[in-house]
């Protein structure tokens, strides 16, 4: 049984995570807010906020966990082949609303979104703050693909990614991944796996291991 929340508690009131629920896997709470705060919170347990428009607020936190390790980083010949000749530019954070917007944007099978208002609202105010970010593909001076989400420490908690011209998502992660390995950052999120994710590298991890790892990599975080 899930645990609802409500507006005003307090941003650190989740209940523990081994009491997700295993159908839908990793259904932990609904309710409460949107807040700077109460997504802090989240993330540093290892939860994170997913739901369709109509719905309350739902935190997840599933198992296993899909991670990436920057050093496992699968770059496929046809990839580094569009690395080197596509033109592609690699920038961080100079249009993080427009990533967000081109993520939200209706996808052909998928008309509908996750990202709904608030949610954007939410993270563009932690993209303010320094703590979400995006990393984007640029082609001719146009954002053809990238990837946003949150930094706390030394792990980055993927969100949602977006490409308009193939293999620009995956050069924004690639770029990424390079951030990654210069700056020290160990562990890229991916909350849950796909096909997509697997041909580049990533892997499940049991949720006791994510945990053990999570606390170690978000220590001293703002």
């Amino acid at each position: 049984m899930i645990t609802w929340l409500a507006p005003g508690d307090p941003p650190g009131k989740f209940p523990p995570v081994e009491r997700a629920l295993h159908e839908p896997e990793g259904l932990l709470a609904a309710g409460g807010d949107l807040s700077v705060e109460r997504l802090l919170a989240a993330y540093r347990r290892g939860i994170f906020p997913w739901y369709s428009p109509g719905q309350p607020v739902l935190w997840w936190s599933p198992d296993p966990r899909e991670v990436i390790f920057p050093h496992e980083f699968h770059v496929s010949r046809s990839l580094a082949r569009a690395l080197r000749t596509r033109g592609f530019e690699y920038r961080v954070d100079t249009d993080f609303e427009a990533v967000i917007d081109a993520c939200a944007a209706p996808r052909a099978g998928s008309p509908g979104t996750w990202i709904t208002g608030a949610m954007r609202d939410a993270y563009v105010e932690l993209h303010r703050r320094g703590i979400a970010h995006s990393c984007e593909t640029w082609r001719d001076d146009r954002l053809v693909g990238g990837v946003y989400g949150v930094r706390l420490g030394a792990i980055f908690f993927g969100e949602s990614m977006f490409s308009a011209e193939r293999d620009a998502s995956k050069a924004a992660l690639a770029g990424l991944v390079r951030d990654c390995l210069a700056d020290g950052t160990e562990l890229i999120d991916c909350q849950m796996p796909s096909g997509h994710l697997r041909s580049l590298g990533s892997r499940a991890l049991p949720r006791v291991e994510f945990l053990e790892r999570l606390q170690g990599l978000v220590r001293g975080a703002d």
